[in-house]
């Protein structure tokens, strides 16, 4: 278990999120990435929460925001170093924001983001 504070697993989720592609960054609508400890009822690295690009039809400026929750203590505890933590948060977010766009879980384990 590698153990940071939040401050500093924020950082790494901003890092994660600066190192997605400019265009992709660019296609991201209507998100917020946010950090959390735990998810309350199930052992989770990160969840999507939203309408996926590739569903919005009449998706309105009222709307909510989509949202991309990272959890930090399950990061922290399958990890052994901040190197591997960095690496950690990077394939969450990815596989997070993938789902932002409508890529589904199958083919993310098919592009090896598993």
């Amino acid at each position: 278990m590698f153990l940071i504070d939040e401050v500093r697993f924020e950082q790494l989720v901003g890092e994660a999120l600066d190192a997605l592609p400019p265009a992709l960054g660019e296609m991201m609508e209507n998100i917020v990435v946010v950090v959390e400890d735990v998810h309350p009822e199930e052992d989770l690295l990160g969840l999507y929460e939203g309408v996926p690009l590739t569903e919005r039809e009449d998706y309105g400026g009222l709307a909510m925001p989509d949202r991309v929750t990272v959890y930090r203590l399950p990061i922290c505890e399958m990890c052994g170093s901040e190197d591997e933590l960095r690496e950690e948060v990077l394939v969450t977010v990815v596989h997070e924001v993938a789902h932002h766009f409508g890529i589904d879980d199958e083919t993310l384990h098919q592009l090896g983001w598993d």
